[in-house]
């Protein structure tokens, strides 16, 4: 069955956050979704999320699941806001219990524990949700963190972060716990779906000779002409050219406040007792 699929592109972070419905009931999910957030002036908006849930409004959609690829370390989950918006239930791979063990130190994040009771499922490697006459089935595809996780609903797989547009290539695996082998294998995983399956990644970054922003590509497109790992690339030259690539690469700019904000499912610390609510800024003397 062939769900609809709606995107949202966020210019800000160059994120796609996607839609998807059941076109004979209306039951909807939202993957990925925005908190826009000014880095210089520390400003918060859910202008991006309303954005989803004016088309979901309008279109007499049903939302039941707002599902996370991952902990993201680009942007701010809008996660918590439209669980409580409409109160669909916040989805994520349940590895996000490792990733919390390792930022909540970072950060001294003392109000959240790390066995991921802020997110409403936890899902593994072969479970399954209903979304209405259409099913949301899980593949654990970890690598660029260990709790990423690959939704299938019908002909379609949302990959978040683990592989882009094929000219594009792939995830950076070089975060805490992340894997390049691990990448390379649940990349495989991925592209030994049938052919014709719709991939929709979580970013675009305009690639050279590229100037329009594109999400969908299919499985088949990525076996051929993906330029970190089409057919014939062997593991071994895989993890040698993603290490190489990775260590040139800046920290991206909103990692620490995604951080703090995505360990808690998309929610804030809590407000100090002056009411103030701060994100932490740990220094490192070089």
């Amino acid at each position: 069955m062939t769900p609809r699929v709606q995107t949202f592109f966020d210019h800000a972070t160059s994120t796609a956050t996607h839609l998807v419905s059941d076109p004979a009931t209306g039951v909807a999910a939202v993957v990925d979704p925005v908190l826009d957030f000014d880095p210089k002036s520390a400003k918060l908006s859910t202008r991006s999320a309303d954005e989803v849930l004016a088309a979901v409004r309008d279109q007499g959609l049903k939302l039941a699941y707002v599902l996370e690829t991952h902990a993201h370390a680009d942007h701010l989950s809008a996660g918590d806001y439209i669980r409580k918006q409409t109160g669909a239930e916040l989805v994520i791979g349940a590895h996000i219990r490792e990733v919390q063990k390792t930022f909540i130190p970072m950060f001294e994040a003392d109000d959240v524990t790390p066995d991921g009771r802020v997110f409403d499922v936890l899902l593994d490697e072969g479970d399954r949700l209903p979304l209405g006459e259409l099913e949301v089935r899980v593949l654990h595809t970890p690598g660029h963190t260990p709790a990423c996780v690959t939704y299938l609903i019908g002909d379609a797989a949302f990959v978040g972060d683990t592989l882009f547009m094929p000219d594009y290539g792939t995830a950076r695996a070089d975060f805490p716990g992340g894997d390049a082998a691990a990448l390379y294998r649940s990349i495989r995983k991925i592209l030994a779906l049938a052919p014709e399956t719709r991939i929709f990644v979580g970013h675009d970054y305009l690639p050279a000779g590229r100037d329009e922003f594109r999400w969908e590509t299919t499985v088949a497109e990525e076996r051929a002409r993906n330029v970190h790992v089409h057919e014939g690339v062997t593991e071994a030259e895989f993890v040698a050219m993603r290490t190489a690539r990775d260590a040139t690469l800046a920290a991206p700019t909103l990692i620490l406040p995604s951080l703090q904000v995505n360990i808690r499912a998309g929610a804030l610390p809590p407000a100090t007792p002056q009411g103030h609510v701060f994100l932490r800024l740990p220094v490192t003397v070089a």
